[in-house]
């Protein structure tokens, strides 16, 4: 089996036997079960969207946790979307001051780093997911910003972006371990 095949298989193996339709055998992704628990950590971002860590940008928040905790939970692709459009959502309530072609460009950005996060706490260890997904979200994105923004802006970014990124990361995963534990999730 080749990489692309393996990982395919890894991402289709993260729904649920229940949500495959019983006419075609077909995995389905967008069942109603998974819309809905999409639409409620889609809020969920929404009013993390309102809870603001200072910054130059006023674009750092609570938005990405659901995500996060989604990805975890859930799966890449139902994370990557929750968190995507948390970040739309908290670009929206400042009137997106980098314009949204560049929080379109964020949103993807904070669509990868949540699936690193997944890939990482599954493979390996979840500090090792909180430390990567931190530094991806936190550094990296702030240079990522450089072509739209300046070095000026980049540098101050950093701290807002990696307090926040933590402080999404640190959340999300207490929760899933404490909901982990209790076995209300796979």
């Amino acid at each position: 089996m080749n990489p692309d095949e393996q990982y395919r298989d890894e991402l289709l193996a993260t729904i649920p036997p229940e949500e495959i339709s019983s006419q075609s055998r077909r995995k389905v992704f967008f069942t109603p079960r998974r819309i809905t628990r999409m639409a409620i950590f889609i809020s969920l971002s929404a009013v993390g969207a309102m809870i603001k860590i200072p910054s130059p940008t006023g674009t750092v928040s609570l938005d990405s946790c659901p995500g996060y905790f989604s990805a975890a939970s859930f799966g890449y692709l139902e994370g990557s979307i929750v968190a995507a459009l948390g970040h739309l959502f908290t670009a929206f309530t400042i009137g997106f001051p980098l314009g949204l072609p560049v929080h379109l460009y964020i949103a993807c950005q904070m669509a990868l780093y949540v699936m690193v996060f997944r890939y990482l706490i599954k493979r390996f260890h979840p500090i090792v997911g909180i430390i990567t997904a931190t530094a991806l979200n936190g550094i990296l994105s702030a240079y990522l910003i450089i072509p739209f923004g300046g070095i000026g802006l980049a540098t101050a970014l950093i701290v807002p972006l990696t307090i926040g990124s933590a402080v999404n990361i640190l959340i999300a995963q207490l929760a899933y371990s404490i909901v982990k534990k209790s076995n209300m999730i796979p």
